[in-house]
């Protein structure tokens, strides 16, 4: 089980590919806000939703100096066609070897339709200007999840 992070942590550093194999690394967002969301797989139900509200909001929260990376276990070939069946806007990276989402704690056992299992712990972690952990939320829920963020932010 992945530790999970707390506010004021120095979020652990990665890069990653993104959609199109590109090395996308948390550093290039040095001196902005930054939302790390961790999602089980493109292309099901639930994380569709999930990227589509995290686009659907992606003006509101770049105009408050917020940045969105969705992370999954999923390689960039598989990105490619959820960002481009959905329209999506947000920039989603692959983690295969669960790197990055075990450093960020969003990998580890969970409950899933009453079982014990080991999967990806859909999480998201707010990142400051500094790299910090501003917030870290655990276990989740896909649907609603964006509205609560920018409730909670105050946005």
């Amino acid at each position: 089980m992945s530790e999970r992070l707390q506010p004021g942590d120095t979020a652990p550093a990665f890069t990653l590919p993104d959609a199109d194999g590109k090395p996308v690394s948390l550093a290039d967002y040095a001196g902005r806000k930054v939302i790390v969301y961790f999602y089980p797989a493109a292309l099901t139900p639930g994380c569709t939703k999930q990227a589509c509200d995290f686009t659907d909001n992606l003006d509101l929260l770049a105009q408050h100096g917020y940045d969105v990376v969705g992370i999954s276990p999923d390689k960039p070939e598989k990105l490619a066609r959820f960002r481009d069946k959905e329209s999506l806007k947000v920039t989603l990276l692959g983690d295969p070897d669960k790197e990055v989402l075990q450093a960020y704690g969003a990998f580890g056992e969970k409950k899933m339709y009453g079982k014990t299992v080991t999967g990806v712990i859909r999480s998201t972690v707010i990142v400051d200007e500094q790299g910090k952990v501003e917030r870290a939320l655990y276990n989740v829920r896909a649907t609603g999840h964006v509205a609560k963020i920018i409730k909670d932010l105050g946005l």
